[in-house]
């Protein structure tokens, strides 16, 4: 694999260690500026609001210049949105630095993905993407952990100054390992739209809010799941989030290697086993060692469902996929949020705490029948040479469907 994507790799480690960190460190922020706990929650669902407009937004944008330069663009905005945040006198700017943090998130991981899938051979595409995605997962086993224990010792500014210097480490990988490739002559916004016109470029973007959006169901809501029906302390919450961290990270690489072999296949046996890990969960969840053994395991088969669903709508918007990329890690942060508000529901119903679990069961279930439903499609598709736009086609479908 190129050394370039241990640039893209660096990147990813720093935009998900700012996304997550701030759940480890909210009480101190929430107290430093004197606003309740759930006001200081809209530095979460904030930054998910501004990853969902900020990825399409400045993926346009992006097309007018080579996909260099827009990541390091997105890198420096990064480091701007977290310095502001580690220096924010009011929570009003605090919040401001979070979604111009946000911004560079998706755009990031969109651009990202093109880029490392054009790194390598065909065959080598889904790995490349789970290599990049690799730093997102090393984030949480390492980036949020320390992220929190420097935020208890020393404060969460220092923290958040971190964070920005991570993105300077990766503006300078990104400036020093990337190709300058150039700005591909095809690209234009009409045609990144136009992506949009097919249906399956819909179903793998519906899947992917469904199927990580029930892990996130689950996740949200772990700290009271663990402590108060599983028995666990407070501290030793952070330890059970490194083994989730573990599970995502072998899945990630799992994920990618086997979606290089048969993409459609290792969609649907990891969000079936995922389903049925999320229902076992409201189940073992009553039992400590059994509960860290299904958070690791959903971890594993939540993340090893991000290389083949991001492969998959590169493939299906393969004449102008960079938009249609973006906006597919929107719509992992959609997903996100729709889960931890379900999740919130169902406990306010009184279902308790481990009532998420069966609502991130139904979604991930949901995105089963859906990526069931574009296979369908894809063999209909081979047999009439048509696709179910109404266009017509004489290509294959992609080689790893």
């Amino acid at each position: 694999m190129p050394l370039a994507l241990l640039a893209l790799a660096i990147g990813a480690f720093g935009i998900g260690t700012t996304e997550f960190v701030i759940m480890g460190v909210l009480p101190q922020v929430a107290g430093d500026f004197g606003v309740t706990i759930p006001t200081a929650g809209w530095l979460v669902s904030g930054y998910a609001l501004g990853v969902v407009i900020g990825a399409p937004l400045l993926t346009i944008l992006g097309t007018k210049v080579s996909r260099k330069k827009m990541l390091m663009a997105l890198m420096a905005l990064f480091v701007v949105g977290n310095t502001l945040s580690a220096l924010a006198p009011t929570f009003g700017l605090m919040l401001a630095g979070r979604l111009v943090a946000s911004l560079a998130h998706g755009a990031f991981f969109g651009i990202g993905s093109v880029v490392a899938a054009d790194l390598v051979a065909p065959q080598k595409k889904a790995s490349a993407i789970s290599l990049m995605f690799m730093g997102l997962t090393v984030a949480n086993i390492v980036g949020v952990p320390g992220g929190t224990y420097i935020g208890q010792a020393a404060g969460w500014r220092v923290t958040f100054l971190v964070v920005a210097a991570l993105g300077i480490i990766g503006f300078l990988g990104v400036a020093k390992l990337i190709p300058e490739a150039g700005r591909p002559a095809s690209v234009s916004v009409r045609r990144e739209f136009a992506a949009f016109k097919h249906v399956q470029v819909w179903l793998a973007m519906a899947m992917t809010v469904l199927g990580y959006g029930g892990v996130f169901a689950a996740i949200t809501y772990i700290t009271p799941m663990m402590t108060e029906v599983a028995g666990y302390t407070e501290g030793a919450v952070t330890w059970l989030l490194v083994l989730f961290g573990i599970g995502m990270f072998l899945g990630n690489l799992l994920g990618g290697k086997f979606a290089d072999r048969a993409l459609m296949p290792m969609l649907f046996t990891a969000l079936s086993a995922l389903t049925a890990a999320l229902l076992l969960f409201t189940a073992t969840a009553h039992d400590k060692i059994l509960a860290a053994i299904t958070l690791s395991l959903i971890g594993a088969l939540g993340f090893a469902t991000v290389p083949p669903l991001q492969k998959r709508v590169l493939d299906q918007a393969s004449a102008a996929p960079t938009l249609a990329s973006a906006a597919n890690i929107g719509a992992f942060n959609l997903g996100n949020a729709l889960a931890a508000w379900l999740g919130g529901v169902v406990i306010t119903a009184g279902l308790g705490f481990t009532a998420p679990n069966w609502v991130g069961a139904i979604l991930s279930g949901t995105a089963l029948l859906l990526a069931l439903l574009a296979a369908h499609l894809d063999r209909r598709t081979r047999r009439t040479g048509h696709v179910v736009t109404g266009v017509t086609t004489t290509e294959p479908a992609p080689a790893t469907v």
